[in-house]
């Protein structure tokens, strides 16, 4: 099975950042693929559905760990690449600081003992 296409909508939610389909072999497409910022970076959750008992179930997933990372890096892959500049997060600089100046030494007199 070949990924032929994807196509990646950016969202404006908490932790999903886009919503992506992806179709195979230009004859099965799956919706709803959600990527979503997680505590150790970027992944790509299956489309789920909320089970009355108030879980998550997932209406369909790859049945082999090699065909879920294929479809993970492909979308992270298109995610990427689609972004706009500004939407990637780019380390703020380093302010540099700022000269300062020491303060000019002033000459004090010279303490003279006095008899």
């Amino acid at each position: 099975m070949k990924i032929t296409r994807i196509v990646v909508r950016p969202v404006d939610r908490e932790k999903v950042k886009a919503v992506a389909s992806v179709t195979f072999d230009d004859e099965f497409v799956v919706h709803n693929l959600r990527i979503v910022e997680g505590e150790r970076g970027l992944f790509v959750a299956m489309p789920s559905r909320k089970l009355p008992s108030g879980e998550f179930r997932d209406v369909a997933h790859p049945v082999t760990t090699e065909t879920r990372e294929k479809i993970q890096k492909a979308v992270l892959e298109e995610f990427e690449r689609t972004r706009l500049p500004e939407e990637i997060e780019v380390p703020e600089k380093v302010q540099e600081p700022e000269e300062t100046k020491e303060p000019e030494e002033t000459e004090e007199p010279e303490e003279t003992e006095e008899s």
